[in-house]
């Protein structure tokens, strides 16, 4: 079964849509990287913004500086958490353990 078709009117909301959504993880990456808001509080977002609650965590850690994509890799593996997971299908435990990383890690 296909997807259904849409009209141009349902196209073009959809796609607006999808700019703000991507406008919305842009901006909150900046903040995080300027460290205005915190990884704790950018993942307690995601429960409200449905646009950060589809942020990839792998995203959320390149975002803070001097985390590349090997290092967000190896954090990500080191705490359990796949690399496909978004902010949203993050567990209570997985959460807790990145905020505690996290702390860990900018207090050293």
């Amino acid at each position: 079964m296909g997807l259904k078709e849409l009209t141009p009117q349902e196209r073009s909301d959809a796609l607006e849509k999808a700019a703000k959504a991507r406008a919305v993880r842009a901006a909150a990456k900046e903040r995080l990287k300027r460290g205005e808001v915190s990884v704790a509080e950018l993942i307690s977002s995601g429960a409200t913004d449905d646009a950060i609650a589809r942020m990839r965590v792998v995203e959320l850690l390149e975002a803070l500086p001097g985390i590349g994509p090997v290092r967000a890799a190896g954090i990500m593996a080191e705490i359990g958490i796949a690399g496909s997971r978004r902010i949203r299908g993050l567990g209570i435990h997985q959460a807790r353990a990145l905020v505690d990383f996290m702390d860990t890690q900018q207090s050293v």
